[in-house]
């Protein structure tokens, strides 16, 4: 079995948008070095300033050296029928295979990870990045963050590595699309085994502890396992790769309660790595107020923090049409619900504050009264409880889970208890009614 340990120097973190500046190759037997290659690439592209201090390759250096194009057949050939390896591997074949199929060669062999072969074949080391395994096992480690001292280094410690594998890790990691080649290098295998096959919401995490990124899913361990089953070269999942550390869930009973949990969170937390939901929160809402006359108002405005609305809307125009029904239907004013001008409005005079009122609080009321309130009722996670969603005046009010359903939907008040508030929006909301509408015998109503 021969070995083809790689290292590269790139202009930035992802293969789609970078390029190259330097590649060293290694052909191993894993025990001993049988050549070594080694060349400057030209990226034609400006080579950022922090990386040329990190690597020490400058814009200079790479302007007379061959394209990767015109190395392109000599890396194919060096690595082709040769398994490739790399200390954090996935980053290392995406640009390879992406440059290289650009050049017109389509890279396809099997990969080997020295960063996870250290975690299982050398454990209980303080840290595996590169520079400490060599430090703490004695590697000689040559030019730090340039191709040729990297890739003989590497090629060292997977001779090591070889040498301690008792248990025949290397062959198992070899043996088909082990899912663990494909992890973050950073995420303990053990993480993604304990991941239940239930529905839920999952959370992944920096090396900070910093949340990243929620999904759902109704099998948690597969949909987990799909984060990782391509090598996109793409900018966003390779710093998805790069920054997951840890994984975390929560359990759900039903996929619906999955799908509110995750919206929830979203909206909690903002995770730099979810961007789908960012555009489902509602922008207006309907608000009731008291002029200085005493008169009950109406008014469509843009969601505040401060105010609680009646009720919501995804446009101005759809509030406002709302607002026109209410007008037409208990004889508002339009100048009171700020959709008129005191010259436009039509009314010759309006009554008393406490007269007019009792107009404004009939349309409160009617609006509240359509606005349905209803408990979702569903399995539980175990057979001793009922999962539960609970809509008051047509709002989320939260999820939970009922021990006894009987005794405790006789009351909104003991539902009320049970449940885990969580904020409202209109993409939950149309999910809950979605479903509800869907399986009408789930719907407890509550008047």
């Amino acid at each position: 079995m021969l070995y083809a340990v790689v290292d590269i120097e790139t202009t930035g973190s992802y293969a789609a948008g970078n390029g190259i500046t330097e590649i060293a190759i290694v052909i191993h037997d894993g025990v001993k070095t049988l050549n070594f290659y080694e060349s400057l690439v030209n990226p034609h592209v400006p080579i950022p300033y922090f990386i040329q201090r990190l690597t020490g390759i400058d814009n200079n250096m790479v302007a007379k050296a061959p394209a990767f194009e015109e190395i392109a057949g000599q890396v194919f050939d060096l690595l082709q029928d040769k398994i490739f390896v790399a200390h954090n591997v996935n980053f290392d074949y995406s640009f390879v295979k992406h440059h290289l199929k650009n050049a017109g060669y389509e890279l396809e062999t099997k990969k080997l990870c020295t960063v996870r072969l250290a975690r299982k074949v050398l454990p209980g080391l303080n840290g595996y990045s590169l520079g400490k395994l060599t430090a703490r096992l004695g590697i000689n480690h040559g030019e730090h963050h340039r191709a040729g001292g990297d890739a003989l280094a590497t090629a060292d410690l997977l001779a090591m590595i070889v040498e301690k594998d008792t248990e025949g890790v290397i062959a198992g990691m070899l043996k088909g699309r082990t899912s663990e080649q494909y992890l973050p290098p950073h995420l303990p295998v053990e993480e993604l085994e304990q991941l239940p096959s239930s529905a839920g919401v999952y959370y992944f995490y920096n090396a900070s502890g910093k949340i990243i990124y929620i999904g759902k899913a109704k099998n948690i361990r597969r949909r987990v396992k799909s984060h990782f089953s391509n090598n996109k070269t793409n900018r966003q999942k390779q710093d998805f790769l790069r920054e997951t550390h840890r994984i975390t869930y929560k359990e759900c009973a039903t996929e619906l309660m999955a799908h509110i949990l995750e919206s929830a969170e979203i909206r909690r937390l903002w995770p730099v790595h979810n961007r789908s939901q960012r555009g489902f929160l509602p922008k207006f809402g309907l608000f009731v107020y008291e002029d200085r006359q005493g008169y009950r108002r109406f008014a469509v405005e843009k969601i505040s923090r401060s105010l609680k609305p009646l009720y919501t809307f995804n446009t101005i125009l759809e509030g406002h049409l709302r607002l026109r029904e209410l007008i037409t239907e208990f004889g508002l004013c339009p100048r009171l619900c700020n959709v008129a001008t005191s010259m436009d409005c039509g009314c010759t005079e309006h009554p008393e504050p406490a007269i007019y009122n009792n107009k404004a609080d009939d349309a409160i009321n009617w609006v509240r009264k359509h606005l349905p309130t209803f408990a979702l009722i569903d399995k539980g996670i175990d057979d001793n409880e009922h999962s539960c969603i609970l809509i008051m005046e047509g709002n989320l009010y939260g999820m939970g889970y009922l021990d006894d359903k009987k005794q405790q939907i006789k009351s909104i008040e003991t539902v009320q208890k049970s449940m885990e508030p969580l904020q409202d929006n209109d993409y939950i909301r149309n999910l809950v009614f979605r479903h509800a509408s869907m399986f009408p015998e789930k719907c407890v109503s509550f008047s």
